[in-house]
């Protein structure tokens, strides 16, 4: 294990800079710097989810080795050159995906974000995934970002908004579906 803080503030920060995990210096606005940041936020919000009463076990167990990747890929974007996350990690989101997916009706319609607490914080989880994944792809532009990190990303998102479907119909609210012809055209 790294070095421990016993001292939350340290001043360095002061100047618009922070530190990698590499020992280097840069910019607290710099993409990398956004990119776990977003990062961070997402796993927040996936504590958000797991916050709420209702989860099924399968759900939270799910979203808790969620919440390590997540850990770990923050390492990976803060430490230039690291391999945190792994081709095994997003396999098994993919298995985890069609296991929840299996028992879910085929979509017809956009659903709306909602379902009931649970669903919802899993919507706005999968929103701030796609944020974080734009941004990784981002800092991949100008520096070196293992393609696992954004596939990792991408399948989650994927993987948030089938357990969000979950956890619509397993609160009782079910999915709000996203009414195209509630608009009326104009008489002519």
């Amino acid at each position: 294990m790294g070095k421990r803080l016993s001292k939350i503030y340290t001043r360095t920060g002061d100047d618009g800079s922070t530190g990698l995990g590499d020992g280097s210096r840069i910019a607290k606005d710099a993409p990398r710097v956004v990119a776990y940041g977003s990062t961070d936020e997402l796993n927040a919000t996936v504590g958000m989810v797991l916050a709420c009463e209702h989860v099924p076990d399968p759900v939270r167990e799910v979203l808790t080795q969620v919440q390590h990747d997540l850990f770990d890929l923050g390492g990976e974007l803060c430490i230039p050159g690291m391999a945190m996350i792994h081709d095994g990690d997003i396999e098994r989101l993919e298995q985890q995906l069609d296991g929840f997916n299996t028992d879910l009706p085929a979509l017809k319609e956009f659903i709306l974000p909602g379902g009931g607490m649970a669903a919802a914080q899993c919507h706005l989880a999968r929103t701030v995934c796609r944020r974080a994944e734009r941004e990784v792809v981002t800092l991949s532009r100008d520096e070196e970002v293992r393609p696992q990190a954004v596939r990792y990303l991408n399948r989650l998102s994927d993987l948030l908004f089938v357990i969000a479907r979950v956890l619509a119909r397993a609160s009782g609210h079910g999915e709000v579906l996203w009414q195209h012809e509630r608009r009326k055209k104009p008489a002519s």
